[in-house]
């Protein structure tokens, strides 16, 4: 395996398991900060690996591939939740520097764990219960009002690996396949389906020394389960809400020993009789996150900068906002297979709109994009946005 080029000066080698783009979009603040880069990627045209020069590629699951990865870096952080609880351990073993550890990444790994250990801490969740047979899905149901929602505990995203069933006979597939290996051997997630205003996401970032930093509570779009826009911060969000949210996720981070970006995605949930609004938590993410792209143009310190200071243990950077408003569009692959002209086009209509392209190709419905556009007047930064998202997808052409 190819061994990154060091910098002068003794900066260090922060090396990034998975090449998507998450990783991808880390090497402009590693550049800026003067770090190097390297990325244990899927193939040599990975998102990340078409920008970084240190690419190897190797699966993400081999643990030999993977040691031999980390053993040229000074620290290890991830492009996604997917690395084994074995390969982690190994490393670990091994005394390499993992953000975040195996220990905090369990959370975000295995969604029971997940919310056993937020129920513990008093953090508001919505009711659920692990069920192994179709009769506990059964009870949990007329307990808590049909339909409900079920999970895998295990590797979903974007709206994979949930189901809203109306009856344990949707689940029967499900049910069946528990006790094997894979993401329902420890059984399925049941929670009660939230009535809920929307979707609010909190970004925190912490060190290994402790320090924290939280950008603004944001609300989150989503549209047949995939985040499609990300309103910086949330509109007309109640002040005290947004204290308590924001308390809740550093007291999350904290309680957690996350190190690096923490993404808690949040429902607000409308107030029972005389009550404040409320919130309660929905997912974890330990790493960058859709929630937070709106900060690369948004805020003083973009998400990126401050995972890459924080997996280093450097001082954490400012998270305050640079506008009024940013929103961010995410692109969807639609009708165009080049880009480049519809690209052209943006930047042409709409000089103060950033977009960001993944480097992956085109499939309709997977994320190969996003734009931000910042601004005093947010009605107009979700116009200029969703224009630009929607042309560089095909859905207009003017």
């Amino acid at each position: 395996m190819s061994q990154p080029k060091r910098a002068p000066g003794g900066f260090p080698v922060v090396g990034v398991v998975g090449g998507g783009q998450l990783a991808r979009m880390m090497q402009g603040s590693a550049v800026e900060l003067g770090v190097q880069l390297s990325v244990l990627a899927e193939s040599d045209t990975a998102a990340a690996a078409l920008v970084v020069p240190s690419s190897p590629v190797g699966e993400h699951t081999d643990l030999e591939t993977v040691r031999e990865f980390a053993r040229h870096c000074d620290v290890v952080t991830f492009d996604h939740e997917h690395v084994p609880p074995a390969v982690l351990e190994a490393l670990e073993a091994d005394g390499v520097a993992i953000h975040p550890t195996r220990a905090a990444l369990n959370f975000a790994q295995d969604k029971l764990a997940m919310r056993s250990r937020l129920t513990e801490l008093d953090i508001a969740c919505p009711r659920w219960a692990r069920a192994t047979t179709a009769e506990e899905v059964t009870a949990f149901g007329d307990e808590v009002g049909w339909p409900i929602i079920a999970k895998t505990p295990r590797g979903g995203y974007d709206g994979k690996g949930v189901a809203v069933a109306s009856s344990a006979a949707d689940l029967s597939e499900w049910i069946s396949r528990i006790g094997e290996p894979g993401p329902l051997e420890g059984g399925l997630l049941l929670e009660e389906k939230v009535d809920f205003v929307r979707e609010l996401a909190v970004l925190i970032a912490r060190s290994p020394s402790g320090q924290a930093a939280a950008w603004p509570v944001v609300e989150t779009v989503q549209t047949d389960g995939i985040c499609t826009e990300v309103l910086a911060p949330a509109p007309a969000l109640d002040a005290d809400l947004a204290s308590v949210a924001t308390e809740a996720a550093l007291r999350i981070a904290g309680e957690l020993g996350v190190t690096g970006v923490l993404a808690v995605e949040m429902f607000e949930v409308r107030p029972g009789t005389g009550g404040a609004a409320a919130y309660v938590v929905n997912e974890l993410a330990m790493r960058p996150h859709n929630s937070g792209h709106w900060s690369m143009d948004g805020a003083v310190t973009g998400q990126f900068e401050q995972h890459l200071r924080a997996v280093l243990d450097l001082p954490l950077g400012d998270p305050r906002p640079r506008a009024p408003w940013t929103v961010m569009a995410n692109v969807l692959g639609g009708d165009y297979e080049h880009l480049y002209p519809a690209y052209r086009h943006i930047m042409a209509r709409d000089p103060g709109a950033k977009v960001h392209v993944y480097g992956k190709g085109v499939r309709p419905g997977r994320k190969i994009g996003h734009v931000n556009v910042s601004g005093a007047d947010l009605g107009d930064a979700r116009e200029r946005a969703g224009h630009a998202a929607d042309y560089l997808r095909g859905v207009i052409t003017e």
